[in-house]
Formats: structure tokens, sequence, C-alpha cells
């Protein structure tokens, strides 16, 4: 219900009251003006797009702190989430209310932080800021959210370059006795870092030569290890294992039991293994010793396995599933170049489109004789004299 009133001092002073019943009023020193503003504001609580003005004052650090504490995130996303805002947001934008943010503010923080960030930690960062601001126009308290057309930096394209055998054999003979059949399974299945520290005795099918993925192991603030679901959906799935893998899984659990728990790979202190005890005690070691370029991590194994079925003539569809892609597609990106290029089929399929038939050979025992072609308008056979037709027309 609106309403609308001359005050004493002159002005005009319009009343509504918003969804929630509580009342809000503004003056004008014209009428006209007074009753534009209530017809507005009728318009978008009829259209369902009616914002109250006092909730867009509320800082984006207050409201994403609300967002972020109700978001199903993982442990490991949350700590992401949080360590992202604490670090790269919230000294520009957390104390700006939400409703006076602007795009050009937005942008300008993008660019800001585009200079001491790499492109896919931007990209990382703002699709945050952009989910906060999501929420919030979701929730009726902005109009508009300001990250809209929002220019990223453009991600390098990087070509995937597989590691050598001579390589991986090298890593596999300079690991600790106790880690070298967690690298056997990671060449043999292309599992991720925190599935291969997520597998237990029971993920082994000894006699199928399967393995199971359905779990992945990470490392929370300090020491504490999460154990949880795969990364997506589609990271649910049963790999084949080949045989110098069951091998090495045989020979692994024999003399290394799994823990109480199961776990196939364990650290120093017990419990499963993570990322950053693996990159200390075996990893980086092992890199350096042979001789891998700065940076290449454990990661390159799972890319040295798509490359082997790639060159083995597995289809696209294949490599997406073994890795556990959520589509085809994302294997392509980071894949494509590796598979044969294709210009020499092309030709060959054109050339064979249009060759002429090929002879057909005959032995010479054959009683077949292929009929020899008569020169051009010379008749090939003899059939006799010309019949004669009843009319007596001839033939």
């Amino acid at each position: 219900m609106a309403s609308l009133a001359r005050r004493p001092d002159g002005k005009w002073r319009a009343r509504y009251r918003d969804d929630d019943g509580k009342e809000i009023s503004r003056h004008f020193g014209r009428r006209v003006d007074a009753q534009r503003w209530l017809d507005e504001i009728r318009a978008t609580q009829l259209a369902g797009t009616y914002v109250d003005p006092a909730l867009g004052r509320q800082t984006f650090q207050e409201f994403a702190e609300t967002w972020r504490a109700a978001q199903p995130h993982r442990p490991t996303t949350r700590k992401n989430v949080a360590q992202h805002l604490n670090r790269y947001v919230y000294d520009t934008l957390g104390d700006r209310p939400l409703a006076a943010v602007r795009p050009s503010e937005v942008q300008a923080w993008a660019t800001a932080v585009s200079l001491r960030l790499a492109p896919s930690t931007v990209r990382t960062v703002a699709s945050t800021v952009k989910a906060v601001f999501a929420a919030a126009v979701r929730d009726r308290i902005i109009v508009f959210n300001p990250c809209d057309g929002l220019v990223l930096p453009q991600l390098p394209r990087r070509r995937v370059e597989p590691l050598t055998i001579d390589q991986v054999q090298a890593i596999y003979g300079a690991v600790p006795d106790q880690y070298r059949a967690l690298i056997a399974v990671a060449v043999g299945t292309g599992l991720r870092s925190g599935e291969l520290f997520g597998l237990q005795l029971h993920h082994i099918d000894f006699a199928a030569r399967t393995l199971t993925v359905d779990q992945q192991v990470q490392q929370l603030a300090g020491s504490s290890v999460y154990v949880g679901p795969p990364k997506t959906p589609s990271s649910y799935r049963t790999v084949p294992l080949p045989q110098l893998v069951v091998d090495e899984l045989t020979a692994h659990v024999r003399r290394y039991p799994p823990d109480p728990d199961g776990f196939l790979f364990t650290s120093p202190n017990g419990g499963p293994i993570v990322r950053t005890s693996f990159n200390h005690a075996a990893w980086q070691p092992a890199a350096a010793a042979a001789r891998l370029p700065k940076g290449v991590g454990m990661h390159a194994l799972r890319h040295f396995y798509a490359s082997a079925l790639i060159r083995s003539g597995l289809s696209v569809r294949v490599v997406s599933e073994r890795l556990g892609h959520s589509n085809a597609a994302m294997t392509l990106n980071v894949y494509a170049h590796l598979w044969p290029d294709d210009e020499d089929r092309t030709r060959q399929a054109i050339d064979r489109l249009f060759a002429p038939p090929p002879t057909p050979v005959v032995p010479a025992s054959s009683p077949y004789r292929a009929p020899q072609r008569a020169p051009y308008g010379e008749r090939p056979y003899d059939y006799g004299p010309r019949s004669t037709r009843r009319d007596g027309l001839s033939r």
C-alpha cells in the first residue's frame, strides 16, 4: 500500500510497504517526482523485481561471508574460496556497499590482480566474485550483476609434452621402494594424485584386473586429511589394469601390507599419504634424479598414460572415460595435438574414390576367358546372318 502526503515544510512524503511489511518513505520537492517514484516501486513489486535499497548498503565482505558459510562446498573448496577472497578481493571490494559497486570498478580490480596472478588463478577468483554478486541478485539485494561483461585474461594454450619412457623409468627407479607401485599405478591407469592416494585394498580386483575409483584423499589446512568423493560425477569409474600393474600391486601388498583402514600407500607417520608429503619424500627427489624440467609435477604421469592410449589408436571417447573427464571435448582440449594427423588419410580417401577399378586377375588354368575388346566401330562377335522380322523388315 502506498500513500502520498504533503508535509508542513512543503515537501511531499511518499510511503510504501515492502514485501516484509516494513514501511519505507522518501521526500520530494515536487509532487510529480514523488508520484513517479511510487509508480516505479509499484511496477517492480508487481513484476517481482523489487529491490530494497537498504539491503544494498551492506558491504561486499559482509554478504560474501554469509554466502560462503551457506555453500555446500567440499572442505578443500571451502578453504580455497576463503583464501581467494581474503587475499585478492576484500582489500579492494570488501568495504564497498553491494549496490554501489560498478562494472568499471570490478573490471579495474580484475585488471589489477591480473598483473600479479596467473590467468587461470584470476579466472578462478573472478568466478567466486561473480557467484557472490549473482547470489545478491537472486536475493533481490541488487538489481544486476556488475561482473556481467567482465573481460578476463586469456588462458595460454600449452601443448602437453608427455614424458618419455626413459624419463618414466628413471622416476620409477628413483622413488623409494614403498612408492614404486604408486608410480606404476599412475602410469598404468592415469589416476589423479588424490585418487591414487585414496586407493584401498578393496578397490583392486586382482582376478578381473580392474581398479575402481570412488574416492580421493586431499590435504586440508595443517596436517588434517580429507577422504571424500572424486572430483566430478564422471570421475567414478572402473579402469582396466595392465598385467605389469597387477604384478606391482601384488608385490607391494606382500611387502607393505595396507594400514588398518586398508589404504595401499601410507605416509611415514601413518594414514594415507597426501600430496605435500609425497612430493617431499618421493616426487621431488625422483624428478631431480630423472632431470625433469623444473615445475613438472606428478600430473605428468597422467599425461603419459593418455598419450599411450592415443598412440595405441584408442578413440576420444575411450580416452575420456579412462581419465574420468566429464566429456570428450575436455579430452580434446588437452590432447587433440597428440592424435595422428589426418591429412594423409584425407588425401587417400579422395584418391581411392577416383581411382580406376582394378583389373581382374584370372588364373591360367581357369576356363573363363575375358572377352577381347574390339576396336571402336567393329562388331566384337559374329552373330551369323541377320534374321528377318515377320513384317519383312530387317532387324
